[in-house]
């Protein structure tokens, strides 16, 4: 769970390098940005001429390409209801049906799922399964904003290093870093990434100066 920007992405991926699969596919699915009458043959597959337009080759589908390795499902609230039914078919039978397809395909597939929607409020609304939900409610964890981070800084002068190549040769003067450290930053770590980048582009002498920094963060 966590704020749109806040890592998740990121932390997923870290729990996958850290585990057993890590030499195993890793496949991310962003829910909210796939159009809802393409995600269910984008997650489940489909056969050659399974609907208007689809490959004569068919396609595997992202659920079948993680088999063995992580499945990351990204804002899994926004997920269509009809697909949520099918998607607890497959954490239960461990097996997929593909669009046009009669024959299951037996996967095995570690799934984490990231929101920054509340999904029991969601159950509530009749907008997500409370099966689903509870079959995904295994180990659940926050990122936390980065507005309420203690690491702040630290976490500045880190993204700084990497956007400049590792090198270090990048500085902050000390009224920007605090300029940077006040900001509420709404898109959270995203935002600040980019913003760094951008920063890396237009300083002079390789010094970020409060002078430097856009209207916004005053």
């Amino acid at each position: 769970l966590g704020e749109t920007g806040s890592g998740k992405d990121v932390f997923a991926k870290a729990v996958h390098g850290a585990g057993p699969r890590r030499n195993k596919p890793f496949v991310a699915v962003n829910c909210a940005s796939i159009p809802e009458s393409l995600i269910e043959s984008e997650l489940f597959g489909y056969r050659p001429g399974a609907f208007t337009g689809a490959s004569r080759e068919g396609s595997r589908g992202k659920i079948v390409q993680a088999d063995g390795g992580t499945l990351f499902l990204d804002e899994i609230g926004d997920m269509p209801t009809h697909l949520q039914a099918r998607l607890l078919r497959v954490l239960e039978e461990r097996e997929v049906i593909p669009l046009g397809g009669e024959t299951p395909t037996k996967v095995d597939i570690h799934l984490i799922s990231a929101t920054h929607q509340d999904l029991k409020q969601q159950v509530r609304d009749g907008r997500f399964r409370e099966d689903l939900y509870y079959r995904l409610h295994g180990v659940n964890l926050t990122m936390p904003p980065l507005r309420e981070r203690e690491d702040r800084l630290t976490l500045i002068l880190r993204l700084l290093d990497d956007e400049a190549g590792g090198t270090g040769r990048v500085a902050i003067e000390p009224e920007a870093m605090a300029a940077l450290d006040a900001y509420e930053w709404p898109d959270n770590i995203r935002q600040l990434r980019n913003l760094l980048r951008m920063l890396i582009g237009l300083c002079e002498n390789d010094l970020i100066r409060v002078n430097d920094l856009p209207p916004e963060l005053f």
